[in-house]
């Protein structure tokens, strides 16, 4: 089966994160029957501010807006089987744990958990505090997946780029796509010093 996945882009830092997840499911199209993207209009100026450029108008996905409760994922019956949420905020993550759906990102969170699919938070804080402890726990035991933007080093990136790769690759893992990036212990991996 294809997936079909929602990807939602709030106002938090990290747009080379979102940038990244959505040029690698661009190019994953094969294995993709839809991707929907949302981006709250914080997200847009995070992305210019940070990216420098506009390049979000250029992706090659249905965009909704934050307010379209007509958008197919909006409900159980559009069966979209993944929501990644990159990078999302702690006020996100704070509305979709207590249930408060008042917008179209918020919905299809709640729909996705009420349907027990795939729900994967990109938070992106430093430091938590309790109430992101909290509302990370209280998510997590409703059948979501906090993944923090934590880059890894074991793959030893050599740029920004590379470095965002490494959380990007993992979330990419989470959605159950298919793709060639580094694994631990791996023996094309293992380096000699």
């Amino acid at each position: 089966m294809k997936h079909r996945i929602v990807v939602a882009v709030t106002g938090a830092s990290g747009s080379i994160y979102a940038r990244q997840l959505l040029q690698k499911l661009h190019a994953a199209q094969a294995q993709l029957d839809q991707v929907a993207v949302v981006m709250t209009e914080n997200a847009k100026t995070v992305w210019e501010t940070e990216l420098r450029n506009e390049d979000y108008k250029q992706l090659p996905f249905r965009f909704y807006t934050q307010q379209d409760f007509h958008a197919p994922f909006a409900s159980g019956s559009g069966r979209f089987n993944t929501m990644i949420i990159c990078p999302c905020s702690m006020g996100t993550l704070g509305r979709i744990a207590t249930g408060i759906s008042n917008d179209l990102i918020t919905r299809a969170a709640d729909v996705v958990l009420k349907e027990r699919r795939k729900l994967i938070c990109v938070v992106r804080e430093t430091p938590y505090n309790l109430v992101h402890i909290k509302n990370m726990e209280t998510v997590t035991l409703a059948g979501g997946i906090i993944c923090p933007a934590t880059p890894s080093f074991y793959s030893l990136p050599a740029s920004m780029e590379e470095m965002a790769a490494t959380v990007v690759d993992r979330i990419i893992d989470l959605a159950g796509i298919e793709q060639s990036t580094y694994r631990w212990g791996s023996d094309s991996n293992n380096k000699q010093d």
